[in-house]
């Protein structure tokens, strides 16, 4: 009955270091109106303790309230170290005729604490000793063009005699590159890339991972194997290794052994760890891995104790990166002789496991890409610089299986290439790897193109590799949907701020590929309108999903800074005075990809985002009590949107930028006064019908492009917009094969073939922001205007043709929201599941004067088109005539 237990977002979390972390719970009972009415926290140092009632860490005491999210731990001081086993005891009821309140306590949860302070590490910083890479021809020192070989770190050791048995036992670690970890021969925990990507001039990563199950009797080994990652590796598009300032990986790892007597040991990094090279010759994450499988580490050294960086050591706040599936080839076909051709039926982000039974000494290729040329040969033009090759040399003796370790690839086609003889049948598999965030939605209905637009979506979420600013907030709202991202983007935030300048400018990157403080050499990536701008949707949009009012306390700062330097520079109220980009509406109709010209349209958009800025940020400020501020923002707003207005608003009620964009923004952003939104919404649709019922919208505008449509009335047009299939659409990549959303609506036409290899991925998630459209206005599931979070939202479907059925669902933290409608000729049927403890007003989609069948709730109002009804928690199954 009290369920899904979580500590700060995350569902397993080890060496936390927020002393006040929050805590939140499910409340599951099958009954109409089904809510809680008190709760109990109780957090204790051991499970014992907790299951014998004694809450010697806290215990809140009975609190009458129904909140179950984001409740601050409010006991004890925390320490380095800390066990927190807690549970929740819950006293529920529901409407039901003769229901009491019960109390029911959930199963136990535990979260620990990590290292909090620097005292408590007694491990120092190691790096191999360069002499290393002159003892053999095979090994390669790394340079600003070439990736090093991986080094080995090994450190022996045992158990005391006589010492009693093992309470607990934890590994602490960290690095400038990425590590793999084992104890013994097995591998420390399933997190890949570890640790992962930050500023490391500000904060670096730790890991925490419990061992206790690794550890043995007798002589044992703790090896680390590291790689270049995003610390020393190529990172996007930059033409050099070593972006934060050194080629040298360096290693920080502690273990600690907890005795039942109470006595700790320690075993740290330092000078008498050895190390020496293996059998990963070169690894990239652009350029792949070379393996060969007949090398061990051999000829070890002393490492080299080197000093600490001076940037913060922290917890990781967001899932790891693991494997999350394994995927089987389509078919596979032979292109030439020994030049072998693997579909794997999905453009994915993950490597290759190979099998092998071959010689010793053969060298096996798998080159990667995500489209195949018209001769069936691989396309990899549009890789650029990227080899995005794996090599793999044989042992010999038998099968083998090998996968790569610190390097992965976008692809759906691999070519394998170097064998003596034909494949084995089930040589190829393909390892899916992103963060691990849980599934939150789902979405499905009568038409496979537009589940394939959903899928295609979906699986684009998976795969990027830099933090583009303006595509993360254009997507956002779909991404939440999808899948469970308030861990990922809690930490993607510290990002951000830490990319931000001293005056307040936002990166249009982050974290930030860094040279400098000024972004001088990096193209100066930072302040572009719709990019910096995400530095306040972000924390709008967390809040606004999740209810988390922390997300905005820690960066109101940043947030008030960015506007406040805008503002400065733009002392009229029109933003036309940035700092270097201005991307526009990038990759829209016809595509502009200049980012250092102004225009009219880009000064608008621009200028429009300031306006949402400070809209967004006058809310912002009366949720957390700051009513001067509020009113501040609010003004600011007042006088953007009437600039706006001034500069771009016509007298017969059209923009003098006559773009769907334009229009989109204006509309979405509240800028024009109320006589002249319907006019716009007109000119929007008719912008649309002149183009032949096509879109013509780019990374701003397609977010807004289908909810604008419906919220203003043509809802008919949105669907018209969906369904459509010739070029530029949605359907039309996927009527060409597409498994992910491309880049650009021109990646390939039948016309002109592939478009310039220059920038031309067919795998990024940003024109599939018409995914936040599938929930919230084709299954209907939207958030209430004023109570953020889910508690309580809206469940309004509009109903198109084109689709005979649709349903789905979207986790909360509440539980699940559940919408699923069809069409019987003229008949809407329609269930729907309003979780426990929350509740939704419903409206159900009926023609004027019809009297739909409620399921027994109250028809409250009638609004064009919906017959209105307030429902808590239950399922409720309604049938209307349409």
């Amino acid at each position: 009955m009290v369920a899904h237990l979580r500590c700060e977002y995350l569902v397993d979390p080890l060496g936390m270091d927020e002393l006040h972390p929050r805590l939140s719970w499910q409340v599951r009972l099958p009954a109409r109106g089904a809510r809680q009415v008190a709760y109990r926290i109780r957090v204790a140092s051991s499970a014992n303790l907790l299951a014998r009632g004694e809450a010697d860490r806290w215990d809140s005491g009975k609190v009458e309230s129904d909140s179950t999210t984001q409740i601050v731990y409010g006991g004890q001081p925390l320490a380095s170290r800390d066990a927190c086993h807690w549970d929740v005891e819950s006293w529920l009821t529901s409407d039901s005729p003769g229901a009491e309140v019960v109390s029911h306590r959930s199963a136990p949860a535990c979260w620990t604490m990590g290292l909090l302070a620097p005292a408590d590490w007694q491990a120092r910083w190691i790096a191999a000793d360069p002499v290393l890479y002159a003892r053999s021809p095979e090994v390669q020192a790394p340079t600003l063009t070439t990736p090093g070989t991986p080094v080995v770190f090994r450190r022996q050791f045992g158990l005391p005699t006589g010492v009693l048995g093992v309470l607990r036992a934890t590994v602490y670690a960290s690095a400038h590159g990425i590590f793999e970890l084992r104890i013994g021969g097995q591998r420390v925990g399933e997190d890949l890339f570890a640790p992962e990507w930050t500023d490391y001039l500000k904060r670096i990563h730790c890991r925490t991972y419990d061992v206790t199950a690794l550890l043995g009797t007798g002589p044992q080994e703790l090896t680390a194997v590291l790689g270049d990652g995003w610390w020393s590796g190529y990172v996007g598009w930059q033409e050099q290794r070593g972006r934060y300032g050194s080629l040298e990986n360096s290693l920080l790892v502690q273990l600690e052994v907890e005795l039942t007597s109470g006595e700790r040991l320690i075993l740290g990094t330092d000078g008498s760890w050895q190390c020496a090279t293996g059998a990963i010759l070169a690894s990239d994450f652009q350029m792949g891995e070379t393996y060969d499988a007949r090398r061990t580490p051999r000829d070890w050294i002393s490492a080299r104790e080197v000093a600490p960086p001076p940037a913060l050591l922290v917890a990781q706040r967001s899932e790891p990166v693991r494997i999350t599936q394994t995927l089987t080839p389509d078919s596979r076909a032979e292109v030439a002789p020994g030049i072998f051709i693997y579909d794997l039926g999905q453009n994915l982000s993950g490597w290759v496991r190979l099998k092998v039974d071959a010689p010793a000494g053969t060298r096996v290729q798998l080159r990667h890409g995500e489209r195949l040329n018209p001769d069936g040969t691989l396309y990899t033009e549009n890789l650029r610089r990227a080899k995005a090759t794996d090599v793999y040399v044989c042992r010999g003796g038998g099968i083998e299986v090998w996968e790569p370790t610190f390097t992965f690839h976008g692809f759906q086609y691999v070519e394998l290439t170097g064998l003596p003889g034909s494949p084995l049948p089930d040589a190829i598999t393909a390892c899916v790897i992103h963060s691990a965030t849980p599934p939150a939605g789902h979405f499905e209905c009568s038409h496979p193109g537009v589940n394939r637009i959903w899928l295609n979506g979906l699986w684009s979420q998976r795969d990027e590799r830099l933090g583009w600013m303006g595509d993360a907030q254009v997507f956002l709202r779909t991404a939440t949907y999808n899948m469970d991202v308030a861990a990922f983007f809690t930490k993607w935030m510290v990002d951000v701020e830490d990319a931000q300048t001293p005056d307040g400018v936002f990166p249009d990157v982050a974290p930030r590929l860094r040279e400098d403080l000024n972004f001088v050499g990096l193209d100066q990536l930072c302040g572009a309108a719709g990019w910096g701008d995400a530095g306040v949707i972000v924390p709008w949009t967390l809040w606004r999903m999740y209810g988390d009012r922390r997300i905005l306390e820690r960066h109101w700062r940043a947030m008030t800074a960015w506007v406040d330097w805008i503002e400065r520079h733009n002392p009229e109220g029109l933003r036309v005075n940035q700092l270097f980009n201005n991307y526009g509406d990038w990759l829209c109709i016809p595509t502009d990809t200049t980012f250092r010209t102004h225009s009219p349209m880009k000064n608008l958009l621009a200028t429009a985002y300031w306006a949402d800025d400070a809209a967004k940020l006058s809310r912002m400020a009366r949720e957390l009590g700051r009513e001067a501020e509020a009113i501040r923002f609010r003004t600011m707003f007042e006088r953007v949107r009437a600039a706006f207005q001034a500069e771009f608003l016509r007298e017969d009620g059209r923009l003098t930028v006559d773009q769907q964009t334009a229009y989109l923004v204006a509309l979405a952003f509240d800028l024009l006064p109320p006589e002249a939104r319907a006019p716009a919404a007109e000119r929007l649709v008719a912008n649309i019908r002149d183009l032949g019922w096509h879109l013509s919208t780019g990374f701003i505008g397609i977010s807004h492009l289908n909810p604008t449509l419906t919220l203003t009335g043509h809802s008919d047009v949105a669907y018209r917009l969906l369904l459509q299939d010739t070029f530029p659409s949605w359907l039309y990549p996927v009527k060409h094969g597409a498994t992910t959303i491309w880049e650009r609506w021109n990646g390939w036409t039948h016309e002109e073939g592939f478009f310039n290899p220059q920038m031309n991925s067919f795998n990024h998630y940003s024109l599939g922001s018409v995914g936040e459209w599938f929930f919230r206005h084709v299954l209907g599931i939207e958030l209430d205007p004023d109570v953020p979070g889910f508690r309580r939202f809206v469940l309004r479907p509009y109903v198109g043709e084109g689709l005979d059925h649709a349903r789905g669902s979207y986790r909360t933290q509440h539980g699940e929201i559940r919408s699923a409608w069809r069409r019987e000729a003229n008949r809407l049927v329609w269930d729907v599941t309003v979780p426990p403890n929350t509740s939704a007003r419903i409206a159900i989609p009926c023609a004027a004067g019809a009297d739909p069948d409620t399921d027994g709730l109250a028809v409250v109002a009638r609004e064009s088109g919906f017959a209105i009804c307030e429902a808590r928690s239950g399922s409720y199954h309604f049938v209307s005539t349409l």
